[in-house]
């Protein structure tokens, strides 16, 4: 079996890595993109060509210009949970198969939403900048987490495990999941702290918008470490401006590939990080050797787990 790698010279040390290259060159000969460009459409195409699987990078989308220039190809793995960047309908109308990673990330963007809670409550980060600026900081009273009250908009895997460790602390905990229903999000939105975590589907558009900001307790903090499309943004510099909310801190954003917008990130009341919520060696790692795993039973003729079509990838010939 033949497999080419889509992460270029930048993106592979983040996210692919040695470790898990050594482990799919034990099941497939592997084709690298030696370049730092990620390619896409037809350039992808060219490079795989002779391939029977892409293993891909976000910067290289699955697309119908490469689905359709690409006649040897019978499987795309997305290297990640996130496939918003495969077209399937067009992967399945040319047989391919379209595969996911599961997540590795949970902790590491608790983590993060951790370090965001007690940086806003705290005031860290606006301390550090009067420090670097020459300035003494004004001496503010802080917000103790334990015995506050954490609000999550969603309730999926990281939303279950940052309620564990906010409980751990000894928070309260009020969560709201627009899917399957818990506490109302007025209910929710009435805690200390609110961190975005729901999936972002066409109904949860700016879930977060100027009514949610309004309804949030005055002098309460907003993180979202979901989806920049889940947030409006303009809604939430209002709330910001109006000093309705005493802060906010985003690892997602409007930007191109989810990157938090620059204007609120310029604010002295936002902390924002480059959407590097997911980004540790363990969490990467975890999602590469999905794909390892994925590669090694294709090439035993077995559907692998995480097949998001796998009664349209007719080009695949396995033998169960």
């Amino acid at each position: 079996m033949r497999v080419y790698l889509s992460h270029g010279t930048l993106s592979f040390p983040g996210y692919f890595g040695e470790r898990a290259l050594a482990a799919l060159q034990q099941h497939a000969e592997v084709v690298r993109n030696h370049g730092e460009a990620e390619l896409r459409d037809e350039a992808l195409a060219e490079a795989a060509q002779g391939c029977d699987a892409i293993i891909a990078y976000r910067g290289s989308p699955g697309t119908e210009a490469t689905f359709a220039n690409s006649p040897q190809l019978k499987a795309f793995l997305r290297c990640a949970v996130d496939i918003s960047t495969v077209d399937v309908a067009a992967a399945s109308r040319h047989g391919i198969l379209v595969t996911q990673a599961t997540p590795g990330f949970v902790d590491a963007v608790v983590e993060l939403g951790l370090g965001f809670m007690v940086d806003l409550a705290r005031g860290v980060s606006r301390a550090v900048q009067d420090y670097r600026a020459g300035r003494i900081p004004e001496v503010r009273p802080g917000l103790q987490l334990r015995g506050a009250t954490l609000g999550l908009v969603g309730y999926g895997r990281i939303a279950r495990r940052m309620a564990e460790v906010a409980t751990a602390m000894g928070m309260r905990v009020l969560a709201h999941d627009p899917q399957t229903g818990t506490h109302t999000l007025p209910e929710v939105l009435q805690a200390d702290i609110i961190v975005c975590l729901a999936l972002s589907t066409p109904e949860t558009r700016h879930l977060m918008n100027a009514g949610a900001f309004a309804a949030m307790r005055r002098g309460a903090f907003f993180i979202n470490l979901s989806r920049g499309e889940l947030v409006d943004e303009a809604a939430l510099e209002a709330a910001l401006e109006s000093g309705h909310l005493a802060g906010a801190a985003m690892d997602v954003g409007s930007f191109p590939d989810q990157m938090p917008n620059p204007r609120l990130a310029a604010r002295a009341d936002v902390i924002a990080t480059p959407h590097v919520g997911g980004l540790t060696p363990a969490a990467a790692e975890h999602q590469a050797m999905d794909t390892v795993r994925q590669i090694a039973a294709l090439a035993a003729g077995r559907m692998p787990e995480g097949a998001v079509n796998g009664p349209q990838a007719t080009r695949l010939k396995l033998g169960g």
